[in-house]
Parts: C-alpha cells; structure tokens; sequence
C-alpha cells in the first residue's frame, strides 16, 4: 500500500444526509433542558435558543426570504447571534457574516458579490445609514422575550445537505474578495466522527474567533450538533485575564487559539488553559519554542495542531502534539481528519516520502467553488485521477512533504498568500490597494515576525509627492481593507533594493528599517 493510500483511509460514518437544520432541531428536540448556549450570566436552553431561532425565522419567511437566498448576518457575539445563524439556515438560505468594523466599500463589495439584500443586524440604523441600498432587519425587533419566542414551531422548509449554509470571505490576489460557499454536509463533515478532538454530549467549547473566521464554524457548530455547550466569549478582544475567568468559571473542555494568541498565552498565562482538556491551535507555522514550552506545562495528550484552508471547511488535517520534532525540523501539520483525503504532487506526480510538492485536498469538505466560478474545474479547483480513484481536488498554494510515518510537513507557500492573526491576507490584495495610493509610487509588503513570535505585515513605500505619510497612507488603506490586512508599520524609502536576480531585497529592507521604528505609523 502506498503511503498515499495508508494516509488516506479517513471514511468515518456521519450524517451526510441531513441538513445542519435538521441535526440541531434534533438535538433541540433531545436535550431540550440542556444549556446550549452561555453568554455573560445568561443561559440559553436548547428549547429557548431553538424558539428564538424559530422567531427570527419566522419573520425572515414573512419578509421573503426563501431556499437559496443569501442573508447577511452582522451581529455582535451574543445568543442573538447564534439564533439569527440558526434562523437564516431554517429558511433554507444561506447566512453570510459581515462585520461592522469593516469599511463600507468592502461591505458593500462583499454584500454585492454574494447577491445579498438583507441583513440581520443588532444596530440596523447605523446599518442602514451606512449601506442604504441594503435592507436592515434587526434581529430583536418584535421580541417580548425568549419565553415568547417558543410559540414558533420549526419551519417545515425543505433545506438539502449539498444546499449552501454559509459564505466566508478570504483575501484575494486580484484585490478583490472571494466568496467561498460551504455546504451543510461539509459542516457535519467537519464535527462528526472527530480525529483531532472528543466531541460529544459533555463538550464545553469556547467560541472566540469572529463570526466571519471560518474557525467560527468548528466552535459553533461543534458543540450545538452535539447537545454540548457554546461558551460565547464576553467582549471583542481578548485579554488573558478574561479568558482565564471564563475558561474557569464555565467549565471548557475544548478550545480553538490561533498561533499567535497561543503563543502570548503560553508566554503570558500558561495556567489559562490549564483546565481545558484539548487546546486546538493553528492558522500559522507554529514557533517550536513556544511549542515546547506548552508541552512541559500542559503534557503530551491535550495539545493539537491543526490546518486547513477555508475552502476546505476549517481544519483539514491535525497533529497531536506528543513531542518536539528534530532540531531543524518544523512541527507537522499531520495528517487528513476524517472524511478528508490529503496529497503531496509536484506536476501530478503523487511524491514519495521526503520529496516536496504540493498540499492537494479532497472529500466532502471541499467547497463547490468560489462565487461567479462555481462551474470552474480549473485552478485551484479540478477533477483529476488520484492514487487510483477520480477526485474533486482543491490545490492548496502550500508546500510540504510526507514523512515515513504519514505526517507532512509545512514547507511555505508557493505564492504570495500568508497567514497573520489565523487570518489569511493575500499580500498582491494590500499591494493592489497600495498601488491605487496617488501619493505611492512603488510599494513592497511582506510579513515578519514581532519579538513574541507573532506575524505583523511591514509595507515600504517610494513616495510619489512630498508629503506622503505613513499614517495617512495607512488611512487611506483602512477605508478599503479591513484591519487585520492594514500593514502594522509603514516605512518610506527613497528606493526599493533590489537582489541580483532584479527582485525586490526583502534581506536589505528589513536590516535597514526595524519593523517598529520611528518611521512607522
């Protein structure tokens, strides 16, 4: 058996037939005392969290939504929240998570490409102020309260598993957005039969990441398939403090860090999570330092790396963390999750062990395709003959190679894609805004490292007129892009190096301008 096919025996029985509408109305049905949902000092059963859900898809239905619609959902962490993401999926639509923070052009462009003309939103006048083509529902309005809210049965509207039940947006090259549908069977795909993390009926997990992060998915729809717990985190960001009273005071069993926030907590508050019984972590190459720090203070068995793109439904592979690899050697990102197929090409030849490629997916977990391409099969989309059986494959961009014993290992990417904060940023998206600057004549970005071991995008700019500025170019940036993809520092140059090869000289940027010097903004 070829190592390919070793690491590919990944079928696990799920219910791929069925609609997240109706696992969740039957795990509402089951565990109707059960507290579904816990927010600050409120509680939410199954039975009141399904009735809210069931108010607000009562009056989406009346408003006009129906099967395949696309709804937009911008509400703040809170039990309404989960209820509005469980109304839009019992009309059969599809909900599509904006956020407030993001500036009106990329709301705009985001709402235009997913063809959405509704939104539920907890602040629908600054809403509908800002986007007034839009129209506002809010998502409390015509509610005396949750105990009122349970005369709404379920709806009776027919929703399949390859219908789609939500659209994330990722960066894209063309500095344009890109739609990425998931189908509801991807979803159950992802929490049913876990290899990376016991879920079940006593599963307490917390729920931090932004709704419109695709690890979002794994901590809301983990728990509440399950008839466990979604511990909703109190405030927009975290601080440690706070994180260490929740994780305590409710009782979580299992949680999702992005590598950075792993990374400050291990530094920072290692006792944190010292009552979790798994701490997932992934979003970028992991620092194998902090890495070893973790394994001494929590043990061998509650610590797993995970990785997958969001075309692929969140995580695609895990590595639990038992030991440090080699000296010289990056930590795994492991091998495909359940009902996942993963493979190591280069030029469509499957690789031996050792041999670098690139990271192919496929399964249930893919995405149909990106919005506008969705009958695409080219790239990064295609149908090829793979190690004997004809696959849907989804290219990755990553590189890695196959160990002896399954696992691959991260080995960068092949374009220009990177990962800070867990969230994925094309760098040609905040060059392409960057050039569109008409006081920047030739700008350059890249990603580097803070001291804690965090990832920080850098810009340097040739300026085109005399009072360019960094933090007026940087404002310039937050009107088109969301913050996480505005460079943290901003350095002008009178020209940009170049390498031999005529490439920009990434090595004499970086030596000659500190991250965070003076001339940054």
């Amino acid at each position: 058996m070829s190592i390919h096919s070793r690491i590919n025996q990944t079928a696990q029985p799920y219910p791929s037939h069925d609609s997240l509408k109706a696992l969740f109305e039957r795990c509402a049905a089951r565990y109707a005392d059960a507290v579904a949902v816990v927010h600050r000092d409120r509680r939410l059963t199954y039975r009141s969290l399904n009735g809210l859900a069931n108010a607000i898809a009562a009056r989406l239905l009346e408003a006009g939504v129906r099967t395949g619609d696309t709804v937009g959902v911008c509400v703040e962490r809170s039990p309404e929240l989960i209820a509005a993401l469980l109304a839009v999926l019992k009309c059969g639509a599809a909900y599509l998570p904006v956020d407030a923070s993001w500036p009106d052009a990329r709301l705009r462009a985001v709402l235009r490409a997913a063809g959405c003309r509704l939104i539920l939103g907890d602040q629908v006048t600054a809403l509908a102020d800002r986007l007034p083509d839009q129209r506002t529902f809010s998502v409390r309005s015509g509610q005396a309260g949750e105990e009122t809210s349970l005369r709404h049965g379920n709806p009776r509207t027919r929703v399949g598993p390859d219908d789609i039940a939500y659209i994330n947006f990722t960066s894209g090259s063309t500095g344009h957005p890109k739609g990425v549908p998931i189908r509801h069977r991807s979803v159950a795909r992802l929490v049913f039969g876990a290899r990376y993390a016991r879920m079940g009926r006593d599963s307490v997990v917390l729920h931090a990441s932004p709704v419109s992060f695709d690890a979002a998915t794994f901590e809301i729809w983990g728990p509440l398939l399950h008839g466990g717990t979604c511990v909703l985190y109190p405030a927009s960001f975290i601080r440690l403090s706070e994180l260490r009273r929740v994780l305590a005071d409710q009782g979580v069993t299992l949680v999702f860090l992005t590598t950075a926030l792993f990374n400050t907590v291990v530094d920072e508050a290692p006792d944190a999570l010292s009552g979790v019984r798994t701490i997932l972590t992934g979003g970028e190459a992991h620092s194998i330092s902090h890495m070893g720090k973790a394994l001494a203070h929590y043990g061998p068995d509650r610590l797993v790396s995970v990785y997958g793109p969001t075309e692929c439904t969140t995580f695609a592979t895990y590595y639990p963390v038992r030991r440090l690899p080699p000296a010289g050697t990056a930590l795994p990102i492991g091998r495909p999750i359940q009902n996942t197929r993963m493979y190591v090409v280069d030029k469509k030849r499957l690789c031996a062990a050792g041999e670098i490629g690139e990271v192919w997916l496929a399964g249930p977990g893919l995405s149909p395709g990106y919005l506008g391409q969705l009958a695409d099969t080219g790239e990064p989309f295609a149908v090829c003959d793979m190690d004997g059986r004809r696959e849907r494959i989804y290219r990755t961009g990553d590189r890695g190679y196959l160990l002896e014993d399954g696992n691959v290992v991260f080995q960068g990417r092949l374009d220009h894609q990177v990962k800070v904060n867990g969230f994925r940023v094309e760098i040609g998206e905040v060059s392409h805004h960057l050039d569109q600057d008409p006081t920047v004549k030739q700008s350059y970005v890249t990603v580097t490292e803070t001291p804690s071991g965090g990832k920080v995008l850098v810009a340097f700019v040739v300026p085109a007129v005399p009072h360019c500025t960094p933090s007026a170019v940087r404002g310039r940036l937050s009107v088109r892009l969301p913050d996480y993809m505005i460079p943290s520092a901003v350095h002008l140059c009178g020209e940009l190096p170049l390498t031999a090869t005529g490439k920009v000289d990434r090595r004499t940027l970086l030596s000659v301008h500190h991250p965070f010097g003076a001339s940054s903004s």
